[in-house]
């Protein structure tokens, strides 16, 4: 029964003082502003003005008129510019899912500038997925994937970010410390720690292992990248990860890196998003932020 157009004039009537103004500001004819209220007090049943000379004074029904006004349309308009910034891509939320353990701290070191410029978008990150990362990207579930391992589908756009080699790490007396890369063979006797991925999914597996049909004496997961080191520079096992994150830690743990195979492991960070997604401005930002940053 109450529109907002009602809401609107009885608010700009009582900001402007005069129907004519009111009109003048609502881009309304006087006549038309006039009958939109005529038929609104008819259907009421009472006025929403009386005059007093040239003054219009509003009726106790005007006033209770004006104050849900003055409290409804600042709220409907703040939903409208919200509205019209998350069309422009300037407010929403930007979920990111990790496919990639160690790319942690990588992707902490985005995540301040980026909230810096988007103070309007919110952040959240997702490690698990019910059905993985790309499940999870097609179902709207994440905004943005973080992974090593892109899988091509006609509705999401990959993004290279940049560059890394897997490695092997081991304590620094450890006996293929010294050498300049392992063979498959060397991990036979070994307690290798990984990350709690599956196996068919871990490069030290399907691209060094598995090809030479050789498995490590004995395979446990770690989910944090500090106790994993610990135990690898203690001389309890080794591991694979990227060579960038082990030199970060080789600073202060006796730890070093060799090469997997002569040829090492070179691998690459993806961000994959979907391809109606790349225009919203503040994914295209992140997206363009995160293109070449050094790990």
């Amino acid at each position: 029964m109450i529109e907002r157009i009602h809401l609107a004039i009885v608010r700009e009537v009582a900001r402007q003082g005069s129907l004519t103004a009111a009109a003048q500001h609502l881009c309304l004819t006087q006549s038309a502003l006039s009958h939109t209220m005529r038929k609104l007090e008819q259907r009421v049943g009472t006025p929403v003005w009386r005059r007093e000379g040239k003054r219009l004074v509003p009726t106790q029904a005007g006033q209770e008129l004006l104050r849900t006004a003055l409290r409804v349309l600042p709220q409907l308009e703040l939903a409208e510019d919200r509205l019209r910034q998350y069309a422009r891509g300037e407010r929403g939320t930007l979920r990111i899912g990790m496919e990639c353990h160690p790319c942690y701290q990588w992707l902490h070191r985005q995540i301040g500038p980026f909230l810096a410029r988007w103070p309007d978008v919110d952040l959240d990150v997702h490690q698990r997925f019910q059905f993985g990362g790309m499940g999870a990207l097609l179902a709207h579930e994440i905004d943005v994937l973080v992974t090593p391992d892109p899988v091509q589908h006609s509705q999401v756009h990959f993004e290279p970010v940049f560059d890394y080699e897997q490695v092997l790490v081991v304590a620094q007396g450890h006996r293929l410390a010294g050498q300049g890369h392992a063979d498959p063979q060397d991990l036979a006797s070994e307690t290798l720690l990984t990350y709690p991925v599956p196996a068919d999914r871990l490069d030290v597996y399907t691209r060094f292992l598995t090809p030479a049909g050789v498995l490590p004496h004995r395979h446990k997961t770690v989910e944090n990248t500090e106790v994993l080191l610990q135990l690898v520079a203690a001389g309890r096992a080794v591991t694979a990860m990227p060579a960038w994150l082990a030199q970060e830690y080789a600073a202060r743990l006796p730890i070093t890196c060799v090469r997997l195979g002569a040829a090492g492991l070179p691998k690459q960070i993806h961000l994959g998003v979907r391809r109606s997604d790349r225009a919203v401005a503040y994914v295209a930002d992140f997206l363009r932020r995160c293109r070449g940053t050094a790990a």
